[in-house]
């Protein structure tokens, strides 16, 4: 299969890109800012099936078109698209700088929308999209301080993956939303310190792998909490 990871240089992004190249018959393309840490995960296949494409987020934009040949320069078409990447900024709302809030709309949001924009022509009947959400932005769910625009964020992509199912139902492509709870991670530890989660990694990896190979069987246009605890 031909997969693409947004946002896999670290974390639960780059647990899936690992589990997904041990089988010789998938083909990775992972994304992320840092080249060092993509040339890593590149030179550590065994299968020679991780491929690497530096992006920023922050700044896509003005660089979709490059972005898109880059992709096209390794698949003719995708089966599935995992849009993990995701930042944070644990600060009171107003206390908040206009560009570190634009940052995270940037990094959590618009980002994730424009990859799907530029890759949506690679994508047939049966494909499926994985956004990436959290808890934090699932309507009803405990909300914590100094998260504000992080969890907006991260509802706009929850919001967002119901309306693209509707509009791609069409063509046969599915969409759909995980909200993950506490996963200990990096990130997570920048907001809860001293937290330990119940669940690591390696193990919510797993479990979006599982789901992203066979949730388009069953579910399209859902946002589907996924979480122990919270936090």
């Amino acid at each position: 299969m031909n997969i693409i990871v947004n946002g896999g240089t670290r974390g639960i992004g780059k647990e899936i890109v690992l589990l997904l190249s041990d089988d010789k018959r998938n083909n990775v393309l992972v994304t992320g800012r840092n080249k060092s840490a993509l040339k890593r995960l590149s030179d550590s296949s065994v299968h020679d099936n991780i491929k690497t494409l530096s992006v920023d987020l922050t700044d896509l934009d003005n660089h979709l078109e490059a972005f898109s040949k880059g992709v096209s320069g390794y698949f003719k078409n995708i089966d599935i698209l995992i849009n993990n990447a995701g930042s944070i900024i644990v600060k009171d709302f107003t206390d908040f700088e206009s560009s570190e809030a634009r940052i995270l709309m940037e990094t959590n949001f618009f980002g994730p929308a424009s990859v799907i924009r530029a890759v949506r022509p690679l994508m047939k009947k049966g494909s499926h999209i994985v956004n990436i959400s959290s808890m934090g932005g699932f309507q009803g769910s405990a909300k914590f301080r100094g998260l504000s625009y992080y969890s907006a964020s991260k509802a706009a992509l929850s919001c967002l993956s119901e309306c693209l199912a509707e509009e791609f139902r069409k063509e046969g492509i599915i969409v759909n939303c995980l909200a993950l709870g506490s996963v200990q991670t990096e990130m997570f530890l920048k907001a809860f310190p001293g937290y330990t989660a119940p669940v690591d990694a390696r193990e919510m990896a797993e479990f979006i792998i599982d789901f992203a190979l066979k949730g388009n069987k069953f579910f399209n246009g859902k946002v589907l909490p996924v979480a122990i605890s919270n936090p």
